[in-house]
């Protein structure tokens, strides 16, 4: 059987995407909670052919590689029965978050009578793009079956047999509790070309959200003609200020790194101020390296305080180049830079910006406040962990990926960022005044000798 071309293919699967929004749109919240609770119920029945679709993709895993690599292969790609158990308790969450769409922030009348409301509605068609785990492909049938949006999902190759069986599961149990066909699309195609002409589909789809490695948003970025909401980029700073708790720093910075290295909003680089570098810089490094064996890189102050040191199998800190500073690690690797003064950290940090999420470590309440005016991110913190910028952390509910570009809304994109607001007005037949009045008429009353 001759394949169909990645391009036909993609356009036929988004043209039945965007057919599929206008019938969803007219569904009631309780009609995609039952949806929703349908999707639930499938995905526990078929958990084992789940774990058996994983299996298959841990077969798919060359052997002819380093004993070390396929270890750190297979735990990337295994899906255990407590991960399973981990989705459901989180899709549990999505069911029970009020339903967003035509909530009303506002109205008011007009000085002619008219009622004029904003009202939130769905972006309409989302593309997922992601190179990670299932999970993600979860979240986003979930937060955008929520929201009234329908979602094209392309997920990573390692996981396409779990991927399919769980796709498989949502769309039945989605179509026969009555959602349209066409608001959850699994493209089974991990091929880029696939991704690539997804994102060209103006004409079918309405935003994307690339997930995953820096490589991919890159791309995704580069090559679209949609908008991209998630663009999940830009560097995270640790500023530690002159007047600071040195145990609190300490504590902050090794989680704001380690907790999750491969974590987005993980430090990148630690600017660390002078007056407090002697004191700060040995027991934290001792910590990075020693505990964590995280792999660290300096400026030459940093360098020259601390030599190269023997350390449990590291090389103390090494001197950074320029590229280094600009470096999105997502790994056991940070960069530590002594600055002068709280100006310099500014200036260090907006030669960077946009940023993806900026923290200060402070007693001082003036500093706080510049640092927290000045620096251009998606979320600027004091006094707290990079790792805390997410929508559960800050109570805004569920996510399905960060935005740090400057549109349509930074941060976490929530169930609040997968809508759009739009104007309802009601009217009893107002006008723009001046009503418009035929040209011949005018002509006519000129000439008549009554005018």
């Amino acid at each position: 059987m001759v394949e169909i071309p990645a391009k036909l293919y993609i356009q036929g699967l988004a043209k039945k995407a965007k057919a599929a929004a206008r019938p969803f749109a007219r569904l009631s919240s309780q009609a995609k909670a039952q949806g929703l609770d349908a999707m639930l119920s499938a995905f526990s029945e078929k958990k084992q052919s789940i774990l058996e679709a994983n299996r298959q993709d841990l077969e798919q895993i060359s052997k002819d590689i380093d004993k070390q690599v396929y270890r750190q292969m297979v735990e990337r790609v295994r899906v255990t029965e407590e991960s399973l158990e981990q989705m459901m308790e989180w899709f549990r969450r999505v069911i029970d978050y009020p339903d967003p769409i035509g909530d009303m922030s506002s109205m008011w009348m007009t000085v002619d009578g008219m009622h004029v409301g904003r009202v939130r509605a769905p972006l309409g068609v989302i593309a997922v793009i992601s190179d990670m785990a299932p999970h993600v492909m979860i979240e986003a049938f979930a937060m955008c079956l929520k929201t009234g949006n329908v979602c094209l999902y392309r997920g990573g190759s390692e996981w396409l047999y779990t991927n399919t069986a769980i796709a498989e599961c949502f769309i039945t149990a989605g179509s026969e509790s009555g959602l349209p066909d066409g608001v959850m699309t699994f493209i089974d195609r991990p091929q880029p070309e696939a991704a690539l002409e997804l994102v060209r589909l103006v004409s079918y789809i309405d935003a994307v959200i690339p997930r995953g490695k820096t490589s991919l948003r890159k791309g995704i970025l580069e090559q679209a003609k949609v908008p991209v909401l998630g663009y999940d980029g830009g560097l995270s700073h640790v500023y530690v200020d002159g007047d600071v708790d040195i145990p609190l720093a300490q504590t902050i910075v090794v989680n704001a790194k380690v907790q999750n290295p491969e974590a987005s909003n993980a430090a990148d680089t630690v600017l660390i101020n002078q007056k407090v570098v002697r004191h700060l810089l040995p027991g934290l490094m001792r910590r990075l390296l020693d505990e964590f064996k995280v792999t660290l890189t300096g400026c030459p102050k940093t360098v020259s305080i601390m030599g190269i040191m023997a350390m449990t199998g590291h090389l103390g800190i090494k001197e950074a180049t320029e590229k280094d500073w600009s470096k999105k690690y997502q790994s056991l690797s940070m960069n530590i830079k002594v600055v002068n003064d709280l100006d310099e950290a500014l200036a260090h940090i907006a030669q960077f910006s946009p940023g993806h999420t900026d923290s200060i470590v402070t007693r001082n309440y003036e500093t706080a406040m510049r640092f927290v005016q000045e620096v251009d991110s998606s979320a600027v913190l004091v006094n707290a962990s990079t790792r805390l910028h997410s929508g559960e952390q800050l109570g805004l509910g569920p996510e399905v990926g960060m935005n740090t570009t400057h549109f349509h809304a930074r941060g976490p994109v929530t169930f609040e960022t997968l809508t759009t607001e739009k104007f309802i007005v009601l009217g009893t037949g107002q006008l723009q005044q001046p009503h418009p009045v035929p040209q011949t008429y005018q002509d006519a009353m000129m000439l008549s000798s009554k005018f």
